[in-house]
């Protein structure tokens, strides 16, 4: 896929060093962490989309507060997001941003009204993952993206807030969090957080008869490391965070 190419291209190691330092403030300071990945996420997508984005429907299923909104809105698409949470639409005291309250499992919007489609780093957070990756789809129209984008429960960053400790078990490491710190982690292992591998996702894209795979890649890498996502093991550790890119037929 050309788009992906170029997004290889874009991928650079000087924007990951960038990425993965915004990712430290996920919890103390979202605004910047959300607003440095509002417009990468921009970025991906108008380098990955095939189509002119300008005039373009955008569906961003688990959008919390709506972070993305004004990314989207430079680059001339209509932005549009899904929230289940209603205390995470209200989370950063943003204006309203065209946010529906509703269920990644059952989104409410008709068969085949969106241009794009695309989820970042929600999936992880969601018991059923592949059902919501299958309602993207529904809602996509023919010829239109999908992009899913999550963190990988084996990488470093799976436990989130969590740390490393994940790698020891997620009860387990939820539980060392709140003896440590008074309160439970805000991504707690089973109730919204889970262990979401490459392999899931692969499989899950491959396996999709509405729609074919156009890429697959280790988003918060440079392009030249793309290679280890051909390798079950080391993909799972190393990649970090999985994009996968599909056209609907």
């Amino acid at each position: 896929m050309k788009g992906a190419k170029r997004f290889a291209r874009y991928a650079t190691m000087r924007r990951s060093a960038g990425l993965l330092n915004d990712f430290r403030f996920e919890q103390s300071d979202p605004s910047r962490f959300y607003g440095a990945l509002a417009l990468d996420t921009a970025e991906l997508v108008a380098r990955v989309t095939p189509a002119a984005l300008d005039g373009a429907v955008v569906l961003d299923v688990g959008g919390g507060p709506g972070y993305f909104a004004d990314a989207f809105s430079a680059i001339g698409a209509h932005y549009i997001s899904v929230e289940p949470d209603a205390s995470e639409m209200h989370a950063a005291g943003l204006d309203q941003r065209a946010s529906v309250r509703g269920s990644g499992q059952q989104l409410p919007f008709a068969t085949g009204s969106m241009d794009i489609c695309l989820s970042s780093n929600v999936v992880e957070h969601t018991r059923y993952p592949w059902q919501m990756a299958d309602e993207m789809v529904r809602v996509t129209k023919p010829g239109g993206v999908v992009i899913v984008s999550y963190t990988l429960w084996w990488g470093p960053f799976g436990g989130h807030e969590m740390g490393l400790t994940h790698y020891f078990g997620g009860a387990r490491a939820a539980r060392w969090y709140t003896r440590r710190h008074g309160h439970p982690p805000k991504n707690l292992y089973g109730t919204s957080l889970f262990a979401v591998t490459a392999t899931s996702g692969l499989r899950w894209a491959n396996g999709q008869p509405d729609a074919d795979v156009l890429a697959a890649f280790p988003r918060y890498l440079p392009g030249w490391l793309w290679w280890m996502l051909r390798i079950p093991v080391l993909r799972e550790i190393a990649a970090t965070n999985l994009v996968v890119v599909l056209r609907k037929k």
